[in-house]
């Protein structure tokens, strides 16, 4: 399951709409190994005034990796992160994640690229 989601949160989904905030809460408590990844990249781009920020240093374990994957493979998580942040975010294989100045768009850009994803690989990344 991606989400631990709390009883008033799956009620206030069954009633309507979910508010931003508290969804984003649900992501920051379930998967706190993606959460920790993300902010503190976040906070390297703030300091460093880079277009962007990007994790290279593989996961702790599986559960960690799952974690990565669960978050920003889902457009739903990926963009209430993106909206809380101010950021948008990217990813490469199982764990490269990269938060960039939604105005870095020729970074972002040439972050998504084929080329880009194909110089990214290595033979230890193969399973991952």
């Amino acid at each position: 399951m991606s989400l631990s989601v709390p009883d008033n949160l799956l009620a206030q989904a069954r009633a309507g709409e979910v508010d931003d905030a508290a969804f984003v809460a649900c992501v920051r408590d379930s998967l706190p190994y993606a959460w920790t990844t993300i902010t503190a990249l976040i906070e390297q781009r703030d300091r460093s005034g880079a277009d962007f920020a990007d994790n290279q240093v593989p996961p702790p374990d599986e559960a960690s990796r799952g974690q990565l994957l669960r978050c920003l493979a889902s457009d739903a998580m990926r963009g209430a992160l993106e909206r809380h942040f101010g950021v948008r975010l990217a990813f490469q294989n199982c764990h490269r994640v990269a938060v960039f100045d939604p105005a870095a768009a020729k970074a972002y850009g040439e972050f998504v690229t084929p080329r880009a994803q194909i110089l990214n690989q290595s033979p230890g990344l193969v399973d991952c």
